[in-house]
C-alpha cells in the first residue's frame, strides 16, 4: 500500500523558473523520484540549458530547457504551445519563476509594482489556464494532476523590508491557491502553495551569502537545504499528497509559526 506513495515514476512536470534555485531544487526531487521528464522555463538560455544537462546526466529522467520569457502573454502562450506539442498530458506544473523589488514608500516605482506583480501573480494564474488542456488529460481520481505555486512567507507575515509589490504578489497566490483549487479539484487536478522561508538563491542573497547569520534567527538554528525543500514538493506532487487541496505549506525551520507578526529582519 505504501510502497511508491512518494514516486513519480513515469511523470511529466513543468517547473519554471527551474534553472537555479527552488526551481532547480524541486526539478532534482522530481527526476531523483522517477519523473521522466521535467521541463524547466529561465529567461537566459544559456544558465537553462546548463541546468537541464546537468540534471539530465544526474539522473534516469530527462531535464529538458525551454528558455523562454514567461513575464507576458506573448511567452506564456509561447510555452504552452511548446508544451502542447510535445505532450499530450502534463501530470505537474510548479508556477515558480518570480520576481522581487525593493524600495521605499515615497519612492516606489510603477515599473516595480508592475513587473513583480506580472510574473508572480498574473503568470501562474494564465500559465496554468493555459496548460489546463494536457493536466486535465492526464488526470483522474486515481491519480489527480496537481499545480503547485511557490509562494512565500512574506505572503502570511509582514516582513519590514519595503517590498511592496513582492509581498502582495505573494499573498495573492496564497489565496489565488485557494480559488483555483476549489475550481480545478472537480477535474481531478489539486491545486497547492509552497511559503519557502531562507533558502540559498539568486533573490536571497542574505541566505545565499551569509547562511550562518541568517541562521541565527531560524528558530530550527538554520537555513533550508535542496532536500527540505524537494521533499516538500515531492510530498505534493505524489501520491502523498493526493487529498492536499488548496493548502499553503510554510517551509521555513519555523519562522511565521513560533514569532508571528512583524520581525526585526528580511528572511525571504
Amino acid at each position: 500500500m505504501f510502497k511508491d506513495l512518494f514516486s513519480l515514476q513515469g511523470r511529466i512536470a513543468v517547473v519554471t523558473g527551474g534553472s537555479r534555485g527552488i526551481g532547480k531544487m524541486i526539478a532534482a526531487g522530481f527526476l531523483a523520484q522517477g519523473a521522466a521528464k521535467v521541463y524547466i522555463t529561465a529567461r537566459k538560455a544559456g544558465p537553462c540549458e546548463a541546468t537541464a544537462k546537468e540534471l539530465s546526466v544526474a539522473y534516469a529522467g530527462e531535464c529538458i530547457a525551454l528558455p523562454i520569457d514567461i513575464s507576458t502573454m506573448a511567452g506564456i502562450d509561447m510555452l504552452a504551445a511548446e508544451i502542447k506539442k510535445r505532450e499530450p498530458k502534463l501530470d505537474i506544473l510548479v508556477n515558480n519563476a518570480g520576481a522581487a523589488w525593493g524600495a521605499e514608500f515615497d519612492e516606489f516605482p510603477e515599473s516595480g509594482w508592475d513587473k513583480v506583480m506580472n510574473l508572480n501573480l498574473k503568470t501562474p494564474f494564465f500559465l496554468t489556464k493555459a496548460l489546463a488542456a494536457p493536466l486535465r488529460a492526464a488526470a483522474s481520481a486515481r491519480r489527480p494532476g496537481k499545480v503547485i505555486n511557490i509562494a512565500s512567507i512574506d505572503g502570511i507575515f509582514v516582513n519590514p523590508m519595503e517590498t511592496y509589490s513582492y509581498a502582495a504578489s505573494k499573498s495573492g497566490l496564497i489565496h489565488l491557491t485557494r480559488r483555483m483549487a476549489a475550481k480545478l479539484i472537480a477535474d481531478h487536478i489539486v491545486v497547492t502553495a509552497i511559503a519557502p522561508g531562507p533558502f540559498k538563491s539568486d533573490m536571497n542573497k542574505a541566505a545565499r551569502d551569509n547562511s550562518d547569520e541568517v541562521a541565527t534567527r531560524v528558530p530550527s538554528g538554520r537555513i533550508g537545504t535542496d532536500e527540505d525543500m524537494a521533499g516538500t514538493a515531492i510530498f505534493l506532487a505524489s501520491r502523498a499528497g493526493d487529498y492536499v487541496v488548496g493548502a499553503t505549506i510554510a517551509v521555513d525551520g519555523g519562522i511565521v509559526y513560533a514569532n508571528p507578526g512583524i520581525k526585526g529582519d528580511g528572511w525571504d
